[in-house]
């Protein structure tokens, strides 16, 4: 399990990785320090991930791994906004119906103990048939049925707005969830074409469990009330930040090989010295710091892959900033080479620039739509703020307007580790250049995401989008908010162009007319300054030796049923 989650969202899900910056699939990650005489290697190709792949009559029955966790996770529901939290996500997948998960290609394969069968049986209109493994039933002893599928739909549907939820794609475009032909069949029909319709209702949650907005929202707060999983929750002890899992006994699949999986919150920047300690068995490695005490710590073993994970500068909506020439200018003042350099320094993969906010360079369809907007370009900055309004006021002085000073302020998590400081600060110093005036402020860990970044309470932040899989979860990153429920777009920022272009996406079948639909897209958000690009992360992770089915997954999913200790 890839141990530095950041918001992974369900529909984008904000996962556990190493990283620069916090991850919504968000964490804190990042480094400071030099290793100048690190080996390079290109980042994995599509379809490449370093797992230490194991049969599982090669893995041992019993024992314990032990994880961090950056955060406690509070919200439990993947469908409400606050539960997109990579962590949450992730450990979710051991303990509810995850009816696909995705290889290292990227390709959804669906999984036999909760499918027998699911596939379109229509096409005019899109109808998606799911023949339900019969021995899947939740904790509270009700069989799996449509009424979970009906349920998640109703509440994911985005049309009843007492349901405070964290993204509707795909599910506002459903017309009707019924039963099929027997018990077991469900029906779900679709208003219009959704080509990725195996990534809904993953995972699936029990209708009993959110019948209501009440249930919905707060039914899962501090609690997983019901369960259909290879695991369960053993202990969440919120005094100690520790939490537990252990083997379902009434799971009908192969019993997962682990007697215990143990989370505990620490900072990342505690998580290298707690695995030299022994205290945990997977630790980010994606800093130079951290790379250079952990690869060749005894016991250690470094895996790499590139999986959906993106750092960014997001930008926020209000103020000087609700100005789309200020947010050009600013992205144009960023030198982004020099910034993903101080990253980079000292980690034996290359991170490389990033010119696309939906494609990864590993998938196809990638291309770089960032034109002038992500090129750095001081004359081209100023000349945007001058036609904003904001006059040069002279050297290392903030631009001003009407009688106020171009100053902004940028929330940083407190447990950020240097090198994301070190990173904000060369950015801070090349706005400076341009004349604009941008303050640090630390925030508590805790409240990053819960006080700041969810409420949209910052001119400019930055974390990580990950497992922003597939394509047309990318929506809410980017969609226009509805009301208050700002989906996964914390800057507000959109356009309806924007929105028009990704839902016609996600309802085009055919791979390569989705592609340009896209481009198309990520063209426009480059152009409306919501949010600078900087690279694809890596995940770099220590696991210690023996570890088997864990470590660096790519594009793939994880299956924490599979991990253990080799024979």
């Amino acid at each position: 399990m890839d141990a530095t989650a950041t918001t992974r969202r369900i529909s984008r899900a904000a996962a556990l990785a190493a990283a620069l910056a916090l991850a919504v699939t968000g964490c804190g990650s990042g480094g400071g320090g030099s290793a100048d005489g690190a080996a390079r290697s290109e980042p994995p190709r599509q379809g490449a991930n370093d797992i230490n792949p194991r049969p599982a009559a090669q893995v041992k029955d019993g024992g314990e791994v032990r994880y961090p966790l950056y955060q406690w996770i509070t919200q439990w529901n993947p469908y409400q906004v606050d539960g997109t939290y990579g962590g949450a996500v992730e450990i979710m997948r051991a303990l509810e119906p995850s009816l696909f998960r995705v290889d290292a290609s990227g390709t959804f394969q669906p999984v036999a103990d909760y499918l027998v069968d699911a596939k379109v049986t229509s096409t005019s209109p899109q109808v998606v048939t799911y023949k339900l493994n019969p021995k899947a039933k939740w904790s509270d002893g009700k069989p799996l049925s449509h009424l979970d599928f009906k349920a998640v739909w109703q509440a994911s549907s985005g049309k009843d707005p007492a349901y405070n939820i964290a993204n509707p794609a795909g599910y506002e475009l459903i017309s009707g969830v019924e039963q099929g032909a027997d018990p077991g069949e469900v029906k779900v029909t679709f208003a219009e074409p959704y080509a990725d319709w195996q990534n809904l209702f993953r995972p699936l949650v029990p209708a009993a469990g959110i019948a209501t907005p009440d249930d919905f929202n707060k039914g899962w707060v501090e609690k997983v009330p019901i369960t259909a999983g290879p695991f369960r929750i053993g202990v969440a002890d919120k005094t100690a930040q520790t939490l537990q899992l252990v083997p379902d006994p009434d799971w009908w699949g192969e019993k997962p090989k682990l007697d215990k999986v143990t989370y505990r919150v620490m900072t990342q920047s505690a998580t290298t010295q707690a695995f030299l300690n022994n205290e945990i068995d997977l630790a980010a490695a994606g800093t130079a710091t951290a790379y250079g005490q952990l690869k060749d710590a005894k016991d250690a073993v470094v895996r790499s892959a590139s999986p959906w994970d993106e750092v960014h500068i997001s930008f926020g909506g209000g103020g000087a900033l609700a100005d789309q020439k200020v947010r050009q200018g600013l992205g144009r003042a960023l030198d982004r080479q020099s910034l993903i350099k101080i990253a980079n320094n000292g980690v034996p993969v290359d991170f490389k620039l990033l010119g696309n906010h939906i494609f990864m360079p590993n998938q196809t369809g990638y291309q770089d739509n960032s034109g002038d907007w992500g090129k750095f370009d001081l004359a081209a900055a100023k000349k945007l703020l001058d036609e904003a309004g904001w006059k040069e006021d002279g050297p290392g002085r903030p631009r001003t307007k009407d009688g106020q000073a171009l100053e902004l302020h940028w929330i940083l998590n407190d447990g950020t580790t240097q090198a994301q400081v070190d990173l904000a600060t060369a950015a801070q110093n090349m706005w400076l250049a341009v004349g604009a005036k941008v303050d640090i402020d630390k925030v508590p860990s805790n409240d990053f995401f819960a006080k700041y970044v969810n409420q949209g309470k910052f001119d400019i932040a930055s974390w990580r989008n990950t497992d922003s899989f597939p394509l047309s979860t990318s929506l809410s990153n980017f969609r226009l908010p509805q009301g208050d429920n700002v989906f996964g777009n914390f800057s507000k920022l959109g356009s309806p162009e924007i929105d028009a272009l990704l839902k016609k996406a996600a309802g085009t079948v055919d791979p390569a007319g989705a592609a340009k639909l896209y481009n198309e897209a990520d063209a426009k958000i480059w152009e409306l300054g919501h949010t600078v690009e900087l690279y694809q992360r890596p995940s770099v992770v220590a696991v210690r030796k023996g570890l088997a089915n864990d470590g660096a997954f790519g594009l793939a999913s994880s299956d924490l049923a599979l991990t253990g200790w080799e024979k």
